[in-house]
Formats: structure tokens, C-alpha cells, sequence
């Protein structure tokens, strides 16, 4: 009798192990870059998705604008783009994005404006018949840009002008020539510019904006009706991924290396790996920690700081009402699930990570 129980039990088990992974797709809006794709690679290397039964496939669009489609029709499982887009379709007077954020990929607001060092800019407010260059005048990140400057009392459009300048190099070079008095990247673009050796000063967001949640994962509605546990795996194994990257971020950064050699410095051991090092620990300070220090549930969205940030981009005139079900466009749902997996364990197989 005992045998047959135990015959049964490994045929369950075995039957289990031969159940193939869930296949996942994943939109993101720009490619990955060694801050943010890092943590896609040590799930890849280390099989955190696999011991989730997730197969999980990157896929880059040119924007949010041709990424929200492709989850709002089914033809990927997730996306990653910026709230903005999303929560203005609830001002169309149509049927808005069948989509729900389930996962605050970026919980503090990683926009700043930059300026040279010796720039006469020191606020806001002092950009005031500036040029301010941007990657793209369709990025997602304008609305709330303009809003910040309108905070301070600017009117975009009139005393103050967004550029086009592209991305990286060409934007900094354009800081550097003059062509523009200010960048408006994020602060990790921040960072690789001063690495280049330009000495920079940084301009904040208003404080009401801090808190706006940036980049998230977002599903449709079904995929929270028809699959929450799909929602729930895919979350847990990339934030395992964060946490083994705060552990170990050389072994994150030679995975995203492996995964993508292109970007792979010529100086892989020395400034090229430390100057990649610090691109990913600061992404993960602001990410993973509140300013004091605290340490953040991981994916939370804080509904009170985003209505805020709503109510206050209403009030710049970037949306018309600041009535909006953000409940139901942003879910903390599944936030405990994410967190819950066994760290003594995963810190130790982070450790030992090459």
C-alpha cells in the first residue's frame, strides 16, 4: 500500500514537472539599458521565471503609444509604460484602455531636468525662455513635464520650449553646445552624463510629483480576472531578481552583458564595470527605498501621492478633471504576493553568483 502511495505521489509530482511553462511576453517602451534590464537577466540566468513556470520573452515598441495596443488587444501578456497615457484615456469620452497597472516598476519619479554646472539655472522657475531638450516630442513623460514647469509658474509653449534632440549622446552633446539650456532625462541618463566627465546640475520635479508613479507593469482586465496567478508569479520572480541584484549588482551587470554583448564597455573590469555598478544600485535605491531610508513594499502603488499628482496635473491643465477610478486603473492586489519568497535562501544563491 505504502508503494502504491509512493508510486502515485512521484507520478503527480513528475506530472507537475512536465507541465510546460506559461508563455509571457513583455512590451517595453525603450530598450533595456544595464539600470533597468538587469534584473531581466539574473531571472533569465539564475531561472527565477522558470521556477515560477514562466517562459518569459522581451518584445521593445517605439513608444507607449504602439505598446498600449498590444496589451490592450491581448497580443502580448504585459506591458511596461508610463501611467500618463493610460489614465488620459479616461478623458477621451470613449471606452478607455481595458488595462490595470498591477506592479510600480518605478515608485519615485526618476524625471529631472539638467543643466551645465555653471549654468545661471538653478530652479524651475529660472528656465523661464529656455529650451529644454527632450528625446522625442511624443514621449509619454511630456505631459507631466510641463505640468512640473507650470507648478513653478512657467507656460510651456510660451516662455518656455521643449526640443527635440534625441537620446544619450546627441542630447548631451546639445546641452554642451548650447543648443538647449536644459535636458529633461531620467536620473540614470543623468548619471551616464556625468560619467562622460561633464559636471552637471540637477533640478528636481515639484514635490507634489515625487511620488508619481513612473513605468509600471500593466495587464488587461482579463489577465486579472482569467489568470491572477499568472499576475502573481511574474511578480514575485522579478522581484526576487531586484533582490538578488541589490545583493550582488556585478553579477546583474555581467548578465545583462551576457544577454546583450553589444553593450558590453571595452573596460569590463574596471571604470566600465563600476561606472554599470553604479547605474544599477542607484536605480535600486530609488526604486527599492523611501528617501529616509526606509525600505518600500515592493511594486506598491501609494493611491493618496498619485491622486495627488492627478488633482495637481489637473490643475496645470495637462488633465481636465482630476476625477478619476484610479483604483481601478492601479491594483495593490497582489503586492504581498510579490514579496513572499524565501531571502536567507536567495541571498545565498545571489552570493554565489559570477
Amino acid at each position: 500500500m505504502r508503494l502504491k502511495s509512493l508510486l502515485l505521489s512521484l507520478m503527480v509530482t513528475g506530472a507537475a514537472q512536465a507541465q510546460p511553462p506559461d508563455e509571457v511576453t513583455v512590451a517595453l517602451a525603450i530598450p533595456p539599458a544595464v539600470h533597468d534590464g538587469a534584473p531581466y537577466a539574473a531571472a533569465e540566468e539564475l531561472g527565477l521565471f522558470k521556477q515560477q513556470n514562466l517562459s518569459v520573452k522581451v518584445l521593445i515598441f517605439q513608444g507607449a503609444g504602439a505598446l498600449l495596443p498590444q496589451v490592450a488587444s491581448k497580443r502580448v501578456t504585459f506591458g511596461y509604460p508610463v501611467s500618463e497615457p493610460v489614465i488620459s484615456s479616461y478623458f477621451s469620452g470613449k471606452n478607455p484602455l481595458p488595462l490595470r497597472y498591477f506592479y510600480n516598476g518605478t515608485p519615485a519619479q526618476t524625471m529631472e531636468y539638467v543643466v551645465l554646472a555653471d549654468s545661471p539655472v538653478k530652479t524651475l522657475a529660472d528656465l523661464k525662455d529656455k529650451k529644454i531638450g527632450v528625446g522625442a516630442l511624443t514621449w509619454g513623460t511630456i505631459p507631466n513635464s510641463r505640468a512640473a514647469l507650470r507648478v513653478a509658474g512657467l507656460q510651456p509653449g510660451k516662455n518656455v520650449e521643449f526640443v527635440a534632440v534625441g537620446v544619450l549622446g546627441s542630447g548631451f552633446q546639445a546641452l554642451r553646445s548650447k543648443q538647449v539650456d536644459a535636458l529633461n532625462y531620467n536620473s540614470s541618463w543623468g548619471d551616464i552624463f556625468e560619467f562622460t566627465g561633464t559636471k552637471i546640475r540637477r533640478i528636481a520635479y515639484p514635490d507634489v510629483f515625487q511620488e508619481t508613479p513612473g513605468n509600471g507593469f500593466i495587464a488587461h482586465e482579463d489577465t486579472f480576472k482569467d489568470h491572477p496567478d499568472l499576475i502573481r508569479r511574474f511578480g514575485r520572480a522579478y522581484t526576487e531578481a531586484q533582490y538578488v541584484c541589490e545583493v550582488n549588482p556585478d553579477f546583474c551587470v555581467r548578465a545583462f552583458w551576457r544577454q546583450h554583448p553589444e553593450s558590453k564597455p571595452a573596460d569590463a573590469q574596471g571604470k566600465g564595470l563600476a561606472e554599470a555598478r553604479t547605474l544599477l544600485t542607484r536605480r535600486l535605491q530609488r526604486t527599492l527605498y523611501l528617501p529616509d531610508g526606509q525600505r518600500r513594499q515592493p511594486g506598491q502603488y501609494d493611491l493618496p501621492a498619485v491622486r495627488k499628482a492627478i488633482t495637481a496635473m489637473a490643475a496645470a491643465g495637462e488633465f481636465p478633471i482630476a476625477d478619476v477610478p484610479v483604483d481601478r486603473i492601479f491594483s495593490n492586489a497582489f503586492v504581498k504576493d510579490f514579496d513572499n519568497f524565501d531571502r536567507t535562501a536567495l541571498r545565498a544563491t545571489a552570493e554565489a553568483a559570477k
